[in-house]
Parts: C-alpha cells; structure tokens; sequence
C-alpha cells in the first residue's frame, strides 16, 4: 500500500473520499425494522431446514475458511509498481468484474442441478468469494502471507455478510485496525468461529434458499451470485481505502 501515489489535489482523491463516507454511512447505520423482520424469517426458516443439512454447511465454511488461513496457494504477489491509486483501483475493479462474473455463472450451473448441486453451490461459491478478497489485498499492496493480514479477511468478509447490527460492532474494528491488530487471537482456536458461521448463514440464506427451488433455481442463483460477489468486492474497496487514506484523509 506504501507504493500507492496519493495526491493530496488529485481529483480521483476526492471521488473515493466522497465514496468512502457514503459507504461509511451505510455500514453504521443503525438497523432498521426489515432488518429485524428477516433475522426472525430467518429464524423461522433455519428451523424448518435438516439439522444434518446444518450440520453439512457449517462444516463446509469452518474448514475451507480455515484452509484459506493456513494455505499459501492463493496468495498473488504484491503490486510493487509505484502507481497512482485511480490505476491501482482499475485493477482492482477488473478483479471484482472477473470474479463476479465467474461467481454468477457458477451459480447458474448449481442453481439448475436441483438440490444437490445447490448445497454444492455453497462451498464453491464461498471458494470464489475468498479467492477474490486474497486478490484484492494484493492488488492493494497487503501481504496476505501475513497472519494478521489474514484475519483481516474473514473480519471484513464477516462485516460484508452479516447483519446491520453487527456491521455496527466490526466496522469500528476495520477502521481502527492498526489499534486492534494488536489483540488478535494468537491461535486460530481461539477465533470466534461460531460467530463467524451464524453471521454469514443467516446473511446468504435468505438469498441462497430459492437456488434449491426447480425451475426458477438457475436465475436466483446466477443474480444472487453476482450480487453478493459485488458486495463484498465494494466492502473490500473501501476497507482498503479506510487503512490507506488513514484518519487524516478527510473522512
């Protein structure tokens, strides 16, 4: 991140500073009534689904997020190139395009298997999503061989998929990392990995559960792919920008 050029009057300075807050705004803002409404559909709709079907999904998320912290494989080389940030943001977005359109494709072919490949879907597209914030961290400079650098993932994949109330209490963790770093869990252990499983089931249910219905299963899946997977490519942007601009960026 050190090899970004910033120019204090350079006017795509000011687009990403103006694009920064508004996001800022949406992500703290306080959760509203359809918020509270879906998180008791969900619960509703958690009850009526097999308890080996939880089972089988939980297990899925927990050990390939673990494999995405103990891997190495994933890891692209840094951009060392001394480039101005309105460059290295290009790449970024073409990144984010590449995947999203991979991930809607993916969900189209699982949404129109029927159930079986839509459970699949769920591993895969969880792939999709961790390898494309591994890329963005390293377009954006970030060693992501790092451990610490690694943790900063699932805190931001979790602050992109989970609800408003709790975008609330990570967001303050995201823009405060270099104060937080400090307190990570030294063994992955004792991460809260229960927490983690909840916030990003109950976010995607509700998007993801039509998939496994025939007929209509290729689309919902194909736009819910594409839609999340651009969400969490917007999270990771402006995350990013929040830890290279700094607090004294004028946001």
């Amino acid at each position: 991140m050190k090899n970004t050029i910033v120019h204090p009057q350079d006017p795509y300075l000011h687009y990403v500073q103006a694009e920064l807050l508004v996001w800022l705004l949406k992500v703290k803002k306080p959760p509203g009534i359809l918020s509270r409404v879906s998180h008791g559909v969900q619960g509703k709709i958690n009850s009526w689904i097999p308890e080996k079907v939880h089972r089988a999904i939980t297990l899925a998320i927990e050990n390939m997020v673990k494999a995405v912290l103990t891997g190495s494989g994933w890891i692209l080389p840094k951009v060392q190139d001394l480039i101005s940030l309105k460059e290295r943001e290009g790449r970024v977005r073409n990144r984010i395009k590449w995947y999203r359109n991979t991930a809607s494709a993916e969900g189209a072919v699982t949404g129109a298997g029927g159930i079986l490949l839509g459970l699949a879907d769920f591993p895969a597209f969880l792939t999709i999503k961790m390898k494309m914030l591994f890329d963005i961290a390293a377009l954006y400079g970030v060693d992501a061989k790092d451990y610490q650098e690694r943790l900063f993932l699932l805190y931001l994949f979790q602050l992109s998929f989970s609800s408003q109330k709790r975008r609330n209490e990570l967001i303050g963790l995201i823009e405060n990392w270099d104060s937080f770093r400090e307190d990570l869990p030294k063994d992955l252990g004792k991460f809260d990995w229960k927490t983690f499983q909840l916030d990003y089931r109950d976010y995607i249910d509700l998007a993801k559960l039509a998939q496994l219905v025939p007929i209509i299963g290729a689309p919902v899946g194909a736009i819910a792919n594409y839609k999340l997977t651009e969400q969490l490519g917007e999270y990771a942007m402006n995350a990013y920008r929040l830890r290279l601009l700094g607090s004294g960026s004028g946001i």
